[in-house]
């Protein structure tokens, strides 16, 4: 028996509902919303746990773990929770709660899902390295008319759809 399954929101409503938020964000916290920050408290709170007598040679590390409370006690970190059970809920309010791997005719669910772990791990280094994810840097640059904002949503769709390319075949049949 297959499940009803509610319909997807209306795309521009949901961009319109996505700036909303943003606001919200910059009115109530002063700053914007990003998401690759939390990852980043729970890798060093992982590296802090396995190698805890090693970060403290190590300023990158030591920093986090000087002042404060911590990194897990970073307001990303709960953000990001807050949206991963905001998710949750509304798969299961919509009828899509379950697991499943979207792929295309041509590639295997196990294939699928090494380059999709692939693409996270690029994504979260390229993060890294632009100091901000799509929530961090783009969204929230654009939000306060930011040049680099524009430029950082540009080159991420841009080499979205170049990449696309070469993967395409993939998906469709």
């Amino acid at each position: 028996m297959d499940k009803i399954q509610k319909p997807y929101m209306n795309p521009y409503l949901a961009g319109f509902l996505l700036g909303l938020v943003m606001l919200s964000a910059f009115f109530v916290t002063g700053r914007g919303l990003g998401a690759s920050g939390a990852a980043k408290s729970v890798v060093i709170t992982t590296v802090g746990k396995l190698a805890s007598e090693s970060i403290a040679d190590n300023p990158f590390y030591a920093d986090f773990f000087s002042e404060g409370p911590g990194p897990m006690k970073n307001w990303l970190v709960y953000l990001t929770l807050g949206v991963l059970a905001g998710a949750f809920f509304s798969g299961a309010m919509s009828g899509r709660l379950g697991f499943k791997v979207d792929k295309g005719p041509r590639i295997s669910s196990e294939t699928r899902l090494i380059f999709a772990a692939a693409g996270g791990l690029l994504f979260g280094l390229g993060a890294q390295f632009g100091r901000g994810c799509t929530s961090g840097a783009a969204l929230t640059g654009m939000t306060i008319l930011s040049t680099a904002g524009f430029v950082t949503m540009m080159a991420i769709f841009g080499t979205g759809y170049v990449i696309a390319y070469f993967f395409r075949k993939l998906w469709i049949s």
